[in-house]
């Protein structure tokens, strides 16, 4: 039996990184910078527009190990926009019962709108890792952000097969709940139960949260994926959109995932398609 993992102690790193941004004179700055190790933040870029910052988030110990607990807070202040990515794909290393934990705040002011972008994870067999992220959403705030997870070093043959994951993601408009979405997954024979995994390695969600999506709009979303329907779900939710996909590619997914933010682009932001210069 997988030993319990120690909540209570974190001899690991100890991380937080505050972003805030602000829009003045029709440009979009990063005014509060502030990162202890081993979160860091390149220097702000703007590929498309002044009033777009970009941002990409480094984690220079190369990966989260059992004991590391990292809080990113990030605030939009009114009529700002912000595009966030990583710069690689984080790893999340093997436990020896100790949990990691990753806490997000996002807070979106009146007509700011954050791109939450990063890279895929790649969780690690006997990796025991929490994360929770909430986003607060000014009334005419928007949000778009994704998650995409790899369940072992597949490329070594390795399969998750033991450990635990639970990702919590929690968006609010005014304190009241727009969509709250809580997976969890145990590294035993779940892996291949049909309610799981299905023995697939690869799962991932995209979640536009703004305003409400047509049913046109759902079935170009599912159009647009280039492979197997049954991997795929499309739904609409109250303000937006979700996307699901359980597969094994991660090419497969990314593609699929930039092509869906570049439709919500062009529908609601008003903005063309761009492809991040650190996913090249």
């Amino acid at each position: 039996m997988m030993t319990q993992p120690n909540l209570n102690s974190f001899p690991g790193w100890q991380g937080h990184l505050q972003l805030t941004y602000r829009h003045h004179r029709a440009t979009t700055q990063a005014v509060q910078n502030q990162g202890t190790a081993p979160l860091k933040v390149q220097r702000s870029f703007y590929p498309e527009d002044a009033a777009i910052c970009h941002n990409t988030i480094l984690h220079t110990a190369g990966g989260i190990v059992g004991g590391d607990r990292l809080q990113l807070d990030i605030d939009l202040e009114p009529q700002s926009r912000a595009v966030i990515t990583t710069a690689a794909a984080g790893k999340i290393y093997g436990s020896n019962g100790t949990a990691a934990i990753q806490s997000i705040v996002q807070n979106i002011g009146e007509n700011a709108c954050l791109e939450w972008l990063p890279q895929e994870n790649i969780v690690f067999n006997q990796a025991i890792f929490h994360q929770h992220l909430r986003v607060n959403l000014a009334p005419t705030g928007s949000w778009l952000g994704w998650e995409i997870n790899r369940f072992g070093r597949t490329a070594r043959g390795e399969r998750f097969t033991q450990g635990v994951w639970k990702s919590a993601t929690e968006v609010y408009r005014q304190d009241k709940p727009i969509w709250i979405d809580r997976q969890v997954l145990y590294g035993d024979e779940m892996v291949d139960s049909p309610h799981s995994l299905a023995g697939h390695s690869i799962v991932g969600s995209l979640a536009w949260i703004g305003a409400e999506v047509s049913k046109d709009l759902v079935i170009e979303a599912r159009s647009i994926f280039d492979g197997e329907p049954s991997k795929i779900g499309v739904t609409r939710l109250t303000e937006g959109l979700l996307c699901r996909y359980r597969g094994d590619s991660t090419t497969e997914v990314r593609q699929w995932f930039t092509a869906v933010w570049h439709l919500l682009r062009y529908s609601f932001l008003k903005s063309p398609p761009i492809h991040l210069r650190v996913w090249q």
